[in-house]
């Protein structure tokens, strides 16, 4: 006999228009309240819970089952008198599928709390929590919002390579590994292949995981993570800076509009985004205003954590900082015309958490080997990339975007590892 495993509906399909009507469902046995002559189940899966009642011979089955063990069931849907639910089910079929070895190493109902690390380790069981699982649904959305915006703007999505045969952006941060007979490296962003990209493709976006050795153990930081990146051929830095807005307006707009149940779970109140422009700050505005904290940065310094912070409380929620200093920023970063001092360059900040570095790109092939040669970088490490320039690549400008870091702030969360399923860092290799 083939077994039938097949659901009729989802959890939260069920309502009055079914009442009587057979129905068949699936999940895990969330809690049981045995009354005797009669049991009430909660039964949860990906989309919601259902209140089931069970007697007879399915009483006996359903006391032995332990809690969060795998269940199908059919029955008929029945008005009920439970105010956390519209229906019920008058269960007439009760099979289990798979049962839960007790004790669980954690409770997936997030009643009893366990440890960040504790919950990673047993990940998949974490995400039967309906408040975790919403994370995860709110990021599988965002990126699906993301990617109409790009599309719907022109822009055409690839995919680069991971392993690289060059430390082809400076050498600092990038994992080495064994390619066969030769040393290959893992890619910390896509930056030049989608720059050259933009010779013939014109605007490029990608969306994937990238790696960085750096070894920094805070709530910010993962060895793997996942860049959105994008570049566009005649397009200026404060003409991408417009892409940022419009992406992340629409995102958070789209979010509100399908993700209710997910924000409702979380609890966030977090979730907005401003109507007007986002303030664009230049580096030179930014010392001025520490200035008038007591806070004196001179020219050319980058700007600490605790002067960000200074910065976001004046400037609530995302702003821009433009025209950093040049010798603060990449090789591939374009000057500004009218001070050379001064890069065509740009961050979005949320506090002082960094989401997206970008800027208007060097496309001048002499000038591009110049700024190698003054940040100690050797040419011929970048043979493969300077080749396209000399093939008439047009000026060109793009940014990258933490993904974890956005949805940190999307979620309201204060670790970077509660927003990414099996998070990487410099202590972590498992699950």
């Amino acid at each position: 006999m083939i077994e039938d495993i097949h659901r009729s509906h989802f959890t939260n399909d069920l309502n009055e228009n079914l009442v009587g009507q057979k129905v068949k469902i699936a999940g895990w046995i969330e809690d049981i309240r045995d009354i005797g002559k009669l049991a009430f189940l909660i039964i949860r899966d990906s989309s919601g819970a259902a209140q089931a009642i069970v007697t007879g011979v399915n009483l006996n089955l359903a006391r032995d089952i332990p809690r969060q063990s795998a269940v199908i069931i059919s029955g008929l849907v029945q008005n009920t008198k439970a105010k956390d639910f519209p229906v019920e089910v008058k269960v007439e079929e009760f099979k289990p599928l798979a049962k839960a070895v007790q004790p669980l190493p954690i409770d997936p109902t997030g009643r009893v709390e366990s440890s960040l690390d504790k919950r990673l380790d047993c990940r998949a069981l974490d995400l039967r929590n309906p408040k975790i699982s919403a994370i995860f649904r709110l990021r599988s959305e965002a990126l699906h919002n993301i990617r109409e915006t790009l599309r719907s703007r022109g822009f055409i999505e690839v995919t680069t390579p991971k392993v690289i045969g060059s430390a082809s952006e400076g050498g600092a941060n990038l994992f080495s590994l064994a390619y066969f007979k030769t040393k290959a490296y893992l890619a910390q962003s896509p930056q030049l292949y989608k720059e050259q990209l933009s010779l013939a493709l014109d605007k490029v976006f990608e969306i994937g995981p990238y790696f960085r050795a750096e070894n920094s153990h805070t709530v910010r930081h993962l060895t793997e993570f996942t860049s959105i990146d994008i570049e566009a051929a005649f397009m200026d830095y404060e003409d991408v800076m417009d892409v940022v807005e419009e992406v992340l307006r629409n995102l958070f707009f789209g979010l509100l509009k399908n993700c209710k149940e997910e924000i409702k779970a979380l609890e966030v109140n977090t979730i907005s985004f401003p109507e007007h422009k986002i303030d664009r700050l230049t580096y030179e505005q930014c010392l001025e205003e520490l200035a008038q904290e007591d806070e004196k940065i001179e020219f050319g310094n980058d700007l600490s954590d605790a002067s960000l912070r200074k910065l976001g409380e004046k400037h609530q929620g995302f702003y821009f900082i433009m025209d950093w200093p040049l010798e603060l920023k990449p090789f591939y970063i374009h000057e500004k015309e009218n001070n050379m001092r001064l890069s065509k360059s740009f961050d979005l900040q949320y506090g002082y958490l960094e989401l997206v570095s970008g800027g208007r790109r060097q496309h001048d092939a002499s000038k591009l080997r110049a700024r190698l040669a003054e940040q100690g970088l050797n040419p011929i490490n970048f043979v493969e990339h300077l080749k396209a320039f000399d093939w008439g690549m047009p000026p060109h400008s793009g940014w990258g975007l933490g993904f974890d870091r956005l949805m940190m702030v999307i979620t309201n969360s204060q670790n970077v590892r509660d927003v990414v399923l099996y998070p990487r860092d410099t202590e972590r290799l498992t699950p």
